[in-house]
Protein backbone atom coordinates (compact mmCIF):
# COMPACT_ATOMS: atom_id res chain seq x y z
CA UNK A 1 0.00 0.00 0.00
CA UNK A 2 1.36 3.37 -0.78
CA UNK A 3 0.54 6.34 1.87
CA UNK A 4 0.66 10.13 0.79
CA UNK A 5 1.54 12.16 3.79
CA UNK A 6 0.91 15.68 3.59
CA UNK A 7 2.16 18.48 5.99
CA UNK A 8 0.15 21.66 5.13
CA UNK A 9 1.29 25.07 4.83
CA UNK A 10 0.53 28.45 3.24
CA UNK A 11 3.96 29.04 1.89
CA UNK A 12 4.82 25.78 2.05
CA UNK A 13 3.72 21.95 1.83
CA UNK A 14 4.89 18.87 2.89
CA UNK A 15 4.37 15.74 0.98
CA UNK A 16 6.14 12.35 1.40
CA UNK A 17 4.81 8.81 -0.02
CA UNK A 18 5.68 5.85 1.49
CA UNK A 19 5.24 2.16 0.60
CA UNK A 20 4.31 0.13 3.01
CA UNK A 21 5.42 -3.16 1.61
CA UNK A 22 8.62 -2.83 2.33
CA UNK A 23 8.95 0.75 4.64
CA UNK A 24 10.81 2.53 1.90
CA UNK A 25 9.92 6.02 0.87
CA UNK A 26 8.87 6.62 -2.82
CA UNK A 27 8.82 10.44 -2.90
CA UNK A 28 9.19 13.47 -0.84
CA UNK A 29 9.30 16.91 -0.95
CA UNK A 30 8.04 20.56 -0.60
CA UNK A 31 5.59 22.61 -2.35
CA UNK A 32 7.33 26.01 -1.82
CA UNK A 33 4.32 29.01 -2.74
CA UNK A 34 4.87 32.27 -3.52
CA UNK A 35 4.00 34.84 -0.59
CA UNK A 36 3.35 37.41 -3.47
CA UNK A 37 -0.01 35.17 -4.87
CA UNK A 38 -3.04 35.46 -3.24
CA UNK A 39 -4.09 32.83 -0.88
CA UNK A 40 -6.67 31.55 -2.97
CA UNK A 41 -3.84 31.21 -5.81
CA UNK A 42 -1.74 29.32 -3.20
CA UNK A 43 -4.71 27.15 -2.53
CA UNK A 44 -5.52 25.83 -5.72
CA UNK A 45 -1.67 25.31 -6.44
CA UNK A 46 -1.37 22.68 -3.27
CA UNK A 47 -4.19 21.18 -4.53
CA UNK A 48 -3.24 20.89 -8.29
CA UNK A 49 0.69 19.60 -6.63
CA UNK A 50 -1.18 17.38 -4.56
CA UNK A 51 -3.21 16.18 -7.60
CA UNK A 52 -0.36 15.78 -9.69
CA UNK A 53 1.47 13.87 -7.11
CA UNK A 54 -1.76 11.28 -6.74
CA UNK A 55 -1.71 10.86 -10.67
CA UNK A 56 1.93 10.41 -10.69
CA UNK A 57 2.73 7.43 -7.73
CA UNK A 58 -1.34 5.84 -6.95
CA UNK A 59 -1.58 5.98 -3.36
CA UNK A 60 -4.54 4.39 -2.31
CA UNK A 61 -4.28 6.30 1.21
CA UNK A 62 -4.05 10.43 2.50
CA UNK A 63 -2.96 11.54 5.53
CA UNK A 64 -2.61 15.38 6.75
CA UNK A 65 -1.46 16.54 9.95
CA UNK A 66 -4.16 18.38 11.54
CA UNK A 67 -3.67 21.87 13.10
CA UNK A 68 -4.37 22.12 16.46
CA UNK A 69 -3.46 25.55 18.33
CA UNK A 70 -1.57 28.46 17.66
CA UNK A 71 -1.12 32.18 18.56
CA UNK A 72 -2.81 33.90 15.42
CA UNK A 73 -6.19 32.93 14.37
CA UNK A 74 -5.46 33.99 10.49
CA UNK A 75 -2.36 31.98 10.54
CA UNK A 76 -4.59 29.28 12.08
CA UNK A 77 -7.43 29.19 9.50
CA UNK A 78 -4.72 29.15 6.97
CA UNK A 79 -3.65 26.27 7.57
CA UNK A 80 -6.92 24.75 8.24
CA UNK A 81 -7.64 25.43 4.21
CA UNK A 82 -4.69 24.18 2.98
CA UNK A 83 -5.49 21.21 5.07
CA UNK A 84 -8.87 20.94 3.58
CA UNK A 85 -7.55 21.48 -0.15
CA UNK A 86 -4.98 18.35 0.42
CA UNK A 87 -8.33 16.25 1.91
CA UNK A 88 -10.10 17.27 -0.95
CA UNK A 89 -7.47 16.39 -3.51
CA UNK A 90 -7.42 13.05 -1.37
CA UNK A 91 -11.33 12.51 -2.00
CA UNK A 92 -11.50 13.82 -5.13
CA UNK A 93 -9.47 11.05 -6.55
CA UNK A 94 -11.02 8.24 -4.29
CA UNK A 95 -8.27 7.73 -1.37
CA UNK A 96 -8.92 6.86 2.19
CA UNK A 97 -8.12 10.42 4.22
CA UNK A 98 -7.46 10.32 7.76
CA UNK A 99 -6.05 13.41 9.96
CA UNK A 100 -3.59 13.17 13.20
CA UNK A 101 -2.51 15.83 15.41
CA UNK A 102 1.22 16.81 15.38
CA UNK A 103 1.52 14.75 18.96
CA UNK A 104 0.35 11.46 17.54
CA UNK A 105 2.53 11.55 14.66
CA UNK A 106 5.12 11.72 16.98
CA UNK A 107 4.26 9.27 18.95
CA UNK A 108 3.79 6.94 16.34
CA UNK A 109 7.10 7.62 15.30
CA UNK A 110 9.53 8.13 18.06
CA UNK A 111 7.49 6.97 21.20
CA UNK A 112 7.32 10.34 22.49
CA UNK A 113 4.52 12.49 21.73
CA UNK A 114 6.55 15.44 22.98
CA UNK A 115 9.91 15.11 20.40
CA UNK A 116 11.62 17.37 18.42
CA UNK A 117 11.73 17.57 14.57
CA UNK A 118 14.99 16.79 14.97
CA UNK A 119 14.09 13.54 16.94
CA UNK A 120 11.22 12.63 14.43
CA UNK A 121 13.53 13.26 11.68
CA UNK A 122 16.01 11.08 12.61
CA UNK A 123 13.36 8.43 12.88
CA UNK A 124 11.95 9.18 9.89
CA UNK A 125 15.58 8.77 8.21
CA UNK A 126 16.30 5.70 10.47
CA UNK A 127 12.64 4.28 9.52
CA UNK A 128 12.61 4.38 5.66
CA UNK A 129 16.41 3.47 5.66
CA UNK A 130 16.95 6.82 3.77
CA UNK A 131 20.93 7.63 3.24
CA UNK A 132 22.98 10.43 5.32
CA UNK A 133 23.43 11.92 2.43
CA UNK A 134 19.55 12.22 0.94
CA UNK A 135 18.40 15.99 1.51
CA UNK A 136 15.30 15.57 3.57
CA UNK A 137 13.52 18.99 4.22
CA UNK A 138 11.66 19.75 7.64
CA UNK A 139 8.34 19.83 6.18
CA UNK A 140 9.12 16.96 3.73
CA UNK A 141 10.40 14.85 6.73
CA UNK A 142 7.27 16.16 8.79
CA UNK A 143 4.73 14.67 5.88
CA UNK A 144 6.50 11.13 5.69
CA UNK A 145 6.35 11.17 9.59
CA UNK A 146 2.33 11.52 9.04
CA UNK A 147 1.88 8.64 6.25
CA UNK A 148 4.02 6.71 8.56
CA UNK A 149 1.83 7.27 11.37
CA UNK A 150 -0.94 6.32 9.05
CA UNK A 151 0.83 2.65 8.40
CA UNK A 152 1.14 2.06 12.51
CA UNK A 153 -2.21 3.49 13.38
CA UNK A 154 -3.74 1.27 10.55
CA UNK A 155 -2.12 -2.30 11.80
CA UNK A 156 -0.34 -2.63 8.79
CA UNK A 157 2.57 -4.83 11.21
CA UNK A 158 3.30 -2.76 13.85
CA UNK A 159 1.14 -2.99 16.72
CA UNK A 160 0.11 -0.15 19.13
CA UNK A 161 1.64 -0.27 21.89
CA UNK A 162 1.29 2.44 24.66
CA UNK A 163 4.78 3.15 25.61
CA UNK A 164 5.76 4.75 29.09
CA UNK A 165 8.77 6.37 27.71
CA UNK A 166 11.75 6.79 25.47
CA UNK A 167 13.76 3.25 27.10
CA UNK A 168 10.01 1.68 26.92
CA UNK A 169 9.80 2.15 23.44
CA UNK A 170 13.16 1.17 22.25
CA UNK A 171 12.68 -2.29 24.85
CA UNK A 172 9.89 -3.00 22.39
CA UNK A 173 11.12 -1.74 19.33
CA UNK A 174 14.75 -2.88 18.74
CA UNK A 175 13.97 -2.66 14.96
CA UNK A 176 13.29 0.71 14.81
CA UNK A 177 16.84 1.77 16.43
CA UNK A 178 19.73 2.78 15.12
CA UNK A 179 23.16 2.17 16.92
Amino acid sequence: MRILGVDPGSRCTGYGIIDTADETAVAFGTIRLDADDSHPERLKQIYDALCALISDHAPEALSVEMPVYGRNAQSMLKLGRAQAVAMLAGLNAGLSVDQYTPAEVKKAVTGNGNASKKQVAFMVRNILSLRAETSVPHDASDALAIALCRQYRAGHGHDQTSYTGWASFVDNNPDRVVE
